[in-house]
């Protein structure tokens, strides 16, 4: 939710925030989560690893930086070509923000997978997990809208952002490897 709220921030100089522009960039979120979750969810299903999970957060987090290093330059580019705020817009959002979203979204059902080892607990579990998902994304929300965008430049919160997804990833996918090769 933090990088969905950071894209309107980028597209906002260019675009404006107008319906228009929410609306572009809420649809690419939502087709890119779609096909990470169909993603996440057949990926899982060939020999599902704590260390794979690690893999994928740590792949959806790299993802992010090509959006703080070029993100203007594309803007600027984009925006000579595509000047109309609804075009511009979804072209924007599905260039810089589908894959990493995408690569993000296979997190939940791969992760589902992982904690059911029993068929009549699916739904618990399903539940459990979006339950601290969402919870997480309303805190990271509030968090990102009330208080970062106030004390750090766009960058430097997608710098953030992508450092505590790898800090936690990191340690779980090396360990994996670490015990993979003994």
């Amino acid at each position: 939710m933090a990088v969905e709220l950071l894209s309107g921030k980028l597209l906002a100089p260019y675009f404006g925030s107008s319906i228009y522009v929410w609306g572009a960039i809420i649809t690419v979120f939502m087709l890119a989560l779609s096909l990470g979750y169909l993603l996440g969810g057949r990926w899982s299903l060939q020999h599902a690893t704590i260390q794979r999970l690690a893999g994928i957060l740590c792949v959806a987090s790299i993802m992010i930086l090509p959006i703080a290093f070029f993100g203007e330059t594309l803007m600027d580019s984009l925006f000579n070509v595509v000047r109309d705020p609804r075009y511009g817009s979804l072209a924007a959002s599905a260039v810089l923000f589908f894959i990493p979203t995408a690569i993000a979204g296979m997190v939940s059902p791969y992760s589902v997978r992982l904690l059911t080892h029993k068929h009549e607990n699916s739904g618990s579990n399903a539940g459990k997990l979006y339950f601290a998902s969402t919870l997480g994304s309303a805190l990271g929300t509030i968090l990102t809208s009330f208080y970062l965008v106030l004390l750090f430049d766009l960058n430097h919160i997608l710098y953030g952002l992508v450092a505590i997804s790898l800090t936690l990833s990191l340690p779980l996918l090396f360990n994996g490897i670490k015990h993979e090769s003994h």
